[in-house]
């Protein structure tokens, strides 16, 4: 039985990684935020407007609980997922954590290059989202380095970086499940 949880800032790649180590190691894997759209039968931006943000970390609270609780499986959470309550604990019990540490910089080329829709950055240009992440993350820092793995990563711009991203992280694996 194997439990990996991918964590890290939004736009450092975690869905992206988290599918590829999936496959990789022939797991199946779980994206927290679609776990709880389908679940709620509502997006994520929806839930946070009906229900508030202390509403929200309730419900992704109880759905980690839940995912947790999944055999064989990578889990990509929300960047926001450790920061709340006792969720890194509850991580750090079930399985394996690993952190993609990401610089500012690079978190804001992803994030403007994604399609995916974050009202918390909407509109931002790059030279606001540039402090703005880097201030954003240092709160968030003591949570994601609670992580049984910490893997900088710099870009995953093409296949061939998020290969060797996914390759170098199955490494760490490798070594940690040998000791």
């Amino acid at each position: 039985m194997e439990r990996i949880f991918i964590i890290g800032y939004m736009g450092s790649g975690k869905t992206t990684v988290g599918k590829r180590l999936a496959g990789s190691l022939s797991l199946s894997f779980v994206d927290l935020d679609a776990y709880i759209e389908n679940k709620y039968r509502k997006t994520i931006p929806a839930l946070f407007e009906e229900k508030g943000e202390d509403g929200f970390r309730k419900i992704e609270g109880q759905s980690l609980r839940e995912v947790a609780e999944f055999e064989d499986v990578v889990i990509s959470t929300g960047g926001g997922t450790p920061c709340f309550f006792d969720n890194m604990e509850v991580m750090n019990r079930a399985g394996l954590t690993i952190y993609l540490e990401a610089h500012p910089e690079d978190l804001a080329d992803h994030l403007l290059a994604s399609k995916t829709v974050r009202p918390l950055i909407a509109g931002k240009s790059r030279e606001e989202l540039i402090p703005f992440i880097t201030e954003h993350l240092a709160r968030r820092e003591s949570h994601y380095r609670k992580a049984k793995i910490i893997y900088p990563i710099d870009r995953m711009n093409t296949k061939d970086e998020i290969h060797l991203t996914v390759c170098g992280i199955e490494e760490l694996i490798k070594r940690r499940n040998a000791e």
